[in-house]
């Protein structure tokens, strides 16, 4: 019996003690919920939720929008988008380009189409957040991204639920960046969604 407990339950436990760490402290697998990351990430597609990486100008992100976004009335829910501008950044769309401190934005994980259709044609910070119909009053009225904010858009601009509508990502509810695991084949997808922070401005 002791060396049953010694050889087998024990290493069990330490296996799913270490397991248990890694998912709470480390990573996870989450499920992409909807059409607002495509044609990067499908609806119902598993992937990676880095806990520990740091989040630069590009990267896809699993945040919490409970608090985040007014329209969530109850229950709890979370948001997959990509970063586009960090703390004291300015943001500008203008035609089919976005640009983030006067610097044209690389888009190119996104078709012509998807950069101009649904895309609310031109606007700046300044614009998107005096607009007291929809943006949170904390977020009102500014021409840069707060200390400890970010902005964030869905790369199907034309269905996403993003930054435009409400405003400000707080650091704080950031969960994970996210990652197109190793199993996925989609090659592009991959380079799109784990590379882009890379590539982010236009060379």
């Amino acid at each position: 019996m002791k060396n049953f407990i010694k050889n087998w339950v024990v290493p069990i436990v330490i296996g799913l003690a270490i397991a248990m760490l890694i998912r709470t402290f480390w990573f996870t697998l989450v499920k992409v919920d909807g059409p607002s990351m495509l044609p990067n990430l499908e609806n119902s597609e598993l992937v990676i939720e880095n806990k520990l990486a740091t989040i630069k100008r590009g990267d896809v992100i699993v945040f919490d929008a409970t608090h985040e976004d007014p329209q969530i009335k109850s229950g709890h829910k979370d948001y997959v988008k990509r970063v586009i501008a960090v703390a004291g950044d300015t943001v500008e769309h203008r035609g089919a380009n976005l640009y983030v401190n006067g610097k044209k934005v690389n888009q190119d994980y996104i078709s012509n189409d998807q950069r101009t259709s649904g895309t609310w044609g031109d606007w700046s910070l300044k614009t998107l957040s005096s607009r007291e119909d929809l943006w949170q009053k904390k977020d009102r009225n500014k021409s840069v991204v707060p200390k400890n904010m970010y902005f964030v858009l869905g790369d199907h601009r034309s269905v996403s639920n993003d930054s435009r509508m409400f405003g400000f990502i707080e650091k704080k509810h950031i969960l994970g960046k996210v990652y197109v695991p190793f199993w996925n084949s989609d090659t592009k997808a991959k380079e799109n969604v784990n590379g882009q922070s890379k590539e982010f401005f236009v060379k």
